[in-house]
Order: C-alpha cells, then structure tokens, then sequence
C-alpha cells in the first residue's frame, strides 16, 4: 500500500472529486443550492418552535433538536467540500481531520438515538393518548434529549479512538470530501479484523438496534391507528407516522449501506456519491417532510409573517 508512518503530523488530501473533473462546477452549483436550503430551512423550525407557544410540545421539541443536528451535521463537511470544489486546496490537517471524523460520527449517532426518542413520542401519543402528557413531561423529555447527545458522543468516543489508534500509510490520499471512516480504514498499515469487528459491535448497537427498535413502534403504531374509528384521525395519525418513517427510512438506509458492509466490499468511489446523500440531500428535506403537510408550523410562519407585516 505504501510506506509506514507512525507521525500524526501530516496532512490529508481531500480527493473530492477531482477525478470527475467534469461533475465539480454543476456539484458545487447544486450542493450550495441544497446547502443554502437545509441552512434556511432548519433554522426556521427553530425559530418557529421558540417564536410559538403552540409548538411548545414533546413533539417540536424533540424536532428543534433534530434540526439543530442538521444544521451542525451537514455543516461539519459541506463548507470543505465546497472549498475543494472551488479551488485546488485539498488537504486537511491530521488535527482538522480527527475533529471532523469525530463530530460526524457523534451528530450522526445522536441523530440515530434521537429519532428513536422520536418514535417513542409518536408511539405514546398515538397509542397511549391518554396518558401522553403524563408520560411525556418536560423533564422526561429532557432528559431522553440528554440521553440521545452523550450517547451519540460516547459511540464517537469509542469509534474515533479505535480508528486514531491504528497506524496509517502514506501518501494521506483520501479518496473522499472528508474524513469518513471507512475510508481511513482503508489507509490502515496493520490488519483491521479485529478493529472492524469491535466498529461493527458499536455500530449494530447505535445504527441496527434503533432501527429494530423504530419499525417495533410502528408496528404497534399501525395496529392502534387501524382501530381508530375517526378517518380524520386516522389520516392524521398516518401523516405524522408516515412522515418520521420516511426520514427513518432515508437516514438509516443510507447509513447501514456505508457502515455495514464488509470493508473489502466498499467502493470508495460509490461510497462519496453515497456520501453527498446523507451529509446534504437528507437534512435538507427533514425539514420538508415533517412540516409541507403539517398545519400547526403553517399557521405559526402565518402568524410571525403577519406581526412582522404589522411591525413593518
């Protein structure tokens, strides 16, 4: 592969998709597009939750925390991409590297944990309506928020450390934007079994088990919608369902493509492709999907719109 280095000193160089020289200006076109989108977007659930006291639930809050995890998500790779993009500086230091792999794998397993405290929430409100505001009070949700942020960033803890700890070869190409682990692996000048197997132990537990865990509530979410007599409310239980099972759906599939599959299996040049739709695509329609059909953030961007008009 190349010669040994034992040196955290070096710099990376970020290939990017400089081998697609013809794809870099229509990707930067199109990614400060999807950027600029996801930044306006995830922004306004945020202010919108604060600004409303009707958004003042589990449920919106629970969602300012997923938009504030794809605001901080998408831009802990987007801005060096577009960086590369632009120009010929391509490299990244071993520090900016570390910190980057060890951001995105935290915010990426936080948003794993969140979106099963997400699930929960649904589940309680749609199949045990009764007692939602009993057991989705305040400082229960504020603690399950707790729980998703240092969870996540334990995971990171144990992934980073076990991916630093391995002697890397040189050149530092990267054949990536940024710093994903799979990707170093592949730079490692030592075996990588036993490694691997330990990653993949870590990510069963924070990718898998919650995903097993979300379609579980489902399950029994549908099972209680279905018995719903009112075709409005079943409408509406199946509308906010469906929409945290789309997001469900496109966050984890993606994931368990990149971080599930044998290492000697992963193409490095399908897996940056597969990259740009989980690090931009997907936090941009988070915001769509949970608020194009839902009337409460409609009528709260009325409301703000309007005072605004009158302050004006």
């Amino acid at each position: 592969m190349g010669s040994f280095n034992t040196s955290c000193g070096e710099d990376f160089i970020l290939v990017g998709f400089s081998d697609w020289p013809q794809l870099e200006l229509a990707l930067f076109v199109f990614i400060s597009i999807f950027y600029s989108l996801t930044l306006f977007g995830n922004t306004t659930i945020i202010a919108l939750s604060c600004l409303d006291h009707r958004l003042h639930t589990p449920m919106y809050f629970f969602l300012c925390h997923l938009s504030f995890l794809d605001l901080c998500y998408t831009t802990s790779t987007v801005p060096q991409l577009l960086i590369n993009l632009h120009g010929h500086y391509r490299t990244i230091t071993y520090g900016g590297c570390v910190a980057q792999l060890f951001l995105f794998l935290a915010l990426g397993s936080t948003e794993s944990v969140l979106l099963v405290v997400m699930a929960f929430d649904r589940y309680a409100a749609v199949c045990r309506p009764l007692h939602y505001t009993a057991i989705m009070y305040p400082r229960f949700c504020q603690t399950l928020a707790v729980i998703s942020w240092v969870g996540g960033f334990m995971n990171s803890v144990v992934q980073t450390g076990l991916m630093m700890a391995m002697p890397l070869c040189v050149p530092h190409h990267l054949n990536h934007f940024f710093c994903e682990m799979p990707v170093l692996l592949k730079l490692a000048c030592e075996d990588t079994q036993e490694t691997e197997v330990k990653m993949f132990v870590a990510r069963v537990i924070i990718g898998v088990v919650p995903e097993a865990l979300i379609l579980g509530s489902d399950v029994h979410i549908a099972q209680a919608v279905l018995r719903v007599k009112s075709a409005a409310g079943r409408r509406k239980a199946f509308g906010t369902c469906g929409s945290h099972l789309l997001v469900v759906s496109l966050f984890y599939g993606s994931a368990i493509y990149t971080y599930l599959q044998p290492m000697h299996n992963y193409s490095q040049s399908e897996g940056k492709f597969v990259a740009l739709f989980y690090t931009i695509v997907t936090p941009m329609l988070n915001p769509l999907i949970y608020t194009l059909r839902n009337k409460d953030v409609k009528g709260a961007l009325k409301k703000v719109l309007r005072k605004g008009r009158d302050l004006g």
